[in-house]
């Protein structure tokens, strides 16, 4: 078979299987066995595949038609301009998180300490440290798999690097084994879905990424309560908190903030138009 004939094939069972993006998703998993890239399919559709790529291919397509995520499959998702390992354990990073990323980068300064909470794959922390001079950084989740996956991505990308670590902890429970440890940035992207609408998502997000980094209780707020009514304790004066929010959150959120004292509260929205940050100072 050779390599368009394998594209068409794939293609076909995926948009069969209801995939969305049947004709990019056959494409990335023949480029991802083939090393190959999209011009390939253009200039050397007539190429041969061997025998033991069509069944590699073949493999992948049919773990892809039952809607087990691209990205699991591929075992990487690009963010930030950085390359990051996914599995099964963690959240596959979103576009839409990159908006989070850039607004706390805007308030970012040299030698910054970050604090990261529900941190799943790292890569919100990792890609502010990439992206800095001289910030440190903590981590935080209640996974210990989540984490395992974390340290990975910061070996890959930050190296052996003394300004970067994590803890497994269920919010700030641990962190107060530190006594007046402070951070100048909490930055978070916490479970956020209302519980009613969690079977209600695509199967490849409800059926095959973590429930407890998806499900943000009966109204979808239960983890911003708690990390607003916790965080004042572990920011420095002037310190800023940074949500990432969905879509209708952002006047309930920035009524928590402003309830407990967070001044200067500000919403930004995504490339879409729709509300996706919030972020407050607190001055203690």
């Amino acid at each position: 078979m050779n390599y368009r004939e394998c594209y068409e094939k794939a293609r076909r069972i995926l948009a069969g299987a209801g995939i969305p993006e049947a004709d990019l998703d056959a494409r990335l998993l023949l480029e991802e066995v083939c090393g190959t890239s999209r011009n390939d399919l253009l200039v050397h559709g007539d190429k041969e595949l061997s025998a033991g790529q069509e069944e590699a291919v073949d493999a992948f397509v049919a773990r892809r038609a039952q809607h087990i995520p691209l990205q699991q499959l591929t075992g990487t998702q690009n963010f930030m301009g950085l390359d990051f390992k996914v599995n099964e354990h963690v959240l596959i990073p979103r576009q839409d998180t990159e908006i989070l990323v850039e607004e706390v980068m805007r308030q970012l300064h040299d030698g910054m300490r970050l604090l990261d909470m529900c941190t799943g794959s790292g890569c919100i922390l990792i890609s502010l440290l990439h992206y800095s001079n001289h910030c440190t950084g903590v981590g935080i989740d209640i996974s210990d798999a989540a984490l395992a996956v974390a340290r990975e991505n910061a070996r890959k990308l930050l190296g052996e690097d003394a300004r970067i670590g994590f803890l497994q902890s269920d919010l700030f429970s641990r962190i107060g084994e530190k006594p007046g440890e402070k951070f100048d940035i909490i930055v978070s992207n916490p479970p956020y879905i209302p519980s009613s609408v969690i079977p209600s998502l695509m199967p490849e997000v409800r059926e095959h990424e973590p429930l407890d980094a998806l499900d943000g209780g009966e109204d979808g707020m239960d983890f911003y309560r708690r990390i607003i009514g916790q965080s004042g304790a572990y920011l420095a004066r002037g310190g800023k908190l940074f949500f990432e929010i969905g879509y209708d959150q952002a006047e309930a959120v920035q009524a928590l903030l402003l309830k407990s004292g967070y001044q200067e509260v500000t919403v930004v929205q995504d490339y879409a138009g729709l509300d996706r940050v919030v972020y407050g100072t607190y001055f203690g």
